[in-house]
């Protein structure tokens, strides 16, 4: 049975692949952590700082921790507010878990990157695995050599280290925290409260993005299949579905039919227009069977049904 070591446990991912990973291998085998305590009392808690490595192999060493999953991050619009901070956080806190990992001979680690690798001369259409990255955010820079450092730690010192490249990710259990994408989870909290949304992206920038509980189906398939069906250990690409702003209102307008939207760009649509409008993730469906679960209108009609009630 694997122990588990979250790192980063609280933001929009990590709250729900928590859960997930205590509903799947039991509470007490997942350790969950942050910079700061969670909203909601956790049983195996800890405050943990990614910069802090000796911490980190401390708590390893004392819960005989096999795997860890690295979320900790500042993520693309709130990291170029602060650079270099960004840079510090995301690729020093990578480096202290890789050496930890290799240190105790850790089973495995997960590493999310994401489609803030992609930049203005990459493919808009159909992105490949392999494509020209040439990142426009300091949060993309940083998830690009994360994933050649992991590739390094792998073929170097044969650490197991995987890693999917997320897409926008859309979920009702928690709220985003400073994304590009973000716009896509607001809408509809936005949607059913008041009815309007002013949204930051323009009507037709389109961009891929996945439903949450795919998302975390697929994080989970990814570390549990066999290593020596991958090809990759660098980020696979993933994808659910690709959509626009306006598209996802007119989907909105099915159920509540006085939604309204107006847009606004913002800082974020340039962001947004370096990115792949929509991704082929041929290598993550051939390697380990993925395959996603929702489209546009099922994600939609599911927001809807979870939020509704509690919004």
């Amino acid at each position: 049975m694997a122990k588990i070591l979250m790192l980063g446990s609280n933001g929009q991912i990590g709250t729900v692949l928590a859960k997930a990973l205590m509903d799947k291998y039991g509470p007490d085998e997942i350790i969950t952590s942050d910079v700061r305590e969670p909203k909601e009392k956790q049983k195996n808690f800890l405050i943990i700082d990614v910069l802090d490595k000796d911490l980190i192999s401390q708590v390893v060493d004392e819960y005989k921790i096999s795997q860890i999953y690295h979320l900790a991050a500042i993520l693309s619009a709130s990291g170029e507010k602060n650079p270099a901070l960004t840079w510090k956080i995301n690729m020093q806190g990578l480096l202290n878990v890789l050496d930890v990992g290799v240190e105790r001979k850790l089973e495995r680690i997960f590493f999310p990157s994401s489609i803030a690798i992609y930049g203005p001369s990459t493919p808009k259409q159909n992105t490949p695995q392999f494509a020209s990255f040439m990142p426009t955010t300091v949060y993309g820079i940083s998830k690009i050599a994360g994933e050649m450092w992991c590739e390094y730690y792998f073929k170097k010192f044969g650490l197991d280290v995987r890693s999917l490249r997320y897409p926008g990710v859309i979920g009702w259990q928690s709220l985003p925290e400073g994304g590009t994408t973000d716009y896509a989870v607001e809408i509809f909290h936005e949607a059913i409260k008041h009815k309007k949304y002013s949204c930051f992206l323009k009507e037709n920038t389109r961009l891929p993005m996945i439903y949450m509980d795919d998302a975390i189906r697929a994080t989970i398939e990814l570390m549990e299949a066999d290593g020596s069906r991958l090809s990759l250990r660098s980020g696979y690409n993933l994808v659910g579905m690709d959509f626009t702003p306006g598209e996802l209102a007119n989907e909105i307008t099915k159920s509540i039919s006085d939604f309204k939207i107006e847009y606004h760009p913002d800082f974020r649509q340039g962001i947004a227009e370096s990115w792949a409008e929509s991704i082929n993730d041929s290598e993550a469906r051939v390697d380990w069977d993925w395959k996603p679960n929702y489209n546009l209108a099922a994600m939609t009609r599911e927001m809807l049904a979870k939020l509704t009630p509690i919004v």
